[in-house]
């Protein structure tokens, strides 16, 4: 297969633009940060009930420069992540980096879970249902697709440990320990986005099947199956490619909801806690990860689009040219 040739003017155009993005999106949060109500130092400070006296939190607002202006805050913060020093997170005094990378292995175990099961029931649900058209095969699985695309996450995941953990005792209800604890949560994240993708696969091969080169492909006698596997699906995953892309990063970035509900020990959990502890730098780290991983898994989605579709390429060409 003949990689894509490289367009330098386009990948300079791409670094900008992500170099751009990121900017904009640690300007966003940090402005959010200053209009979001509670004192970091208060917070740091309080202990069961008692209010902190307020020269104490005076004192450790200078400790942690949060009583200097949002410009020379955000100036301060923006010379150091320029050099890849993201701070120190406020409650335990670590790097956000160190805690990052603490929690990312439970978010990649989840996210490639989530994102096996995505694929393998998004590509059964929608190639079964178009390889088979008509009423019988298309009626119930439109409705089951349906039916998980309208629940929300924390809902569907609630509903799995009442039935499948509490219920019947199969499986564990929360935490991380062992293949088992990862099932639901897997199942909450894949579940309604298998069903929406199968619908999109469906009517891409549809799509597919009716034009000239797949009737070709019949008339020099290939089988069903050849001419799904090696014809069909390379065609019609284009789209669907896109979208598992924006999965991967989404699901990379953490799932907010579905670690809270499961008590998952990721990086969606972990924002979380850093929100209601107002660890503003330790938010800030985490929605630039979460970004930054979106992005990454798109660009590898759009790289694999175009090793896959010869169009893709000979469009690159073309640019080129």
């Amino acid at each position: 297969m003949r990689l894509p040739a490289v367009n330098w003017r386009a990948g300079a155009a791409r670094l900008v633009g992500l170099l751009l993005v990121l900017w904009g999106v640690s300007l966003l949060t940090f402005t959010l940060q200053m209009w979001a109500p509670g004192d970091p130092a208060e917070v740091l400070l309080r202990a069961g009930s008692e209010s902190p006296a307020p020269e104490r939190v005076a004192e450790l607002r200078r400790e942690l420069g949060l009583d200097r202006s949002w410009p020379a805050r955000y100036l301060t913060w923006l010379g150091r992540a320029a050099r890849l020093d993201l701070g120190r997170s406020l409650r335990s005094g670590d790097p956000v980096t160190t805690e990052i990378a603490a929690r990312l292995p439970a978010t990649l175990e989840l996210a490639g879970t989530s994102l096996v099961l995505v694929v393998l029931l998004s590509g059964l649900a929608g190639v079964w249902t178009a390889w088979r058209p008509g009423p019988t095969h298309d009626r119930l699985p439109r409705w089951i697709s349906l039916m998980l695309v309208s629940l929300p996450p924390y809902w569907l995941g609630l509903l799995l440990i009442t039935v499948l953990a509490l219920g019947l005792g199969w499986l564990p209800a929360a935490g991380r320990d062992g293949w088992a604890s990862l099932v639901l949560p897997s199942l909450t994240l894949s579940l309604g986005i298998a069903a929406m993708q199968g619908r999109v696969l469906r009517v891409g091969v549809l799509e597919v099947l009716g034009q000239d080169f797949v009737r070709f492909a019949h008339a020099k006698g290939l089988g069903r199956a050849r001419v799904l596997w090696g014809h069909v699906l390379p065609a019609a995953l284009g789209p669907l490619l896109a979208l598992w892309g924006m999965t991967l990063g989404h699901l990379l970035g953490g799932a907010v909801v579905v670690e809270t509900v499961f008590a998952w020990p990721g990086l969606g959990r972990l924002l979380v806690e850093a929100v209601l502890g107002r660890d503003w730098p330790l938010v800030q780290g985490l929605v630039l990860f979460m970004t930054l991983a979106l992005i990454a898994a798109n660009q590898a989605a759009d790289l694999a689009l175009r090793l896959l579709d010869p169009r893709q390429r000979e469009g690159d060409a073309d640019v080129q040219g």
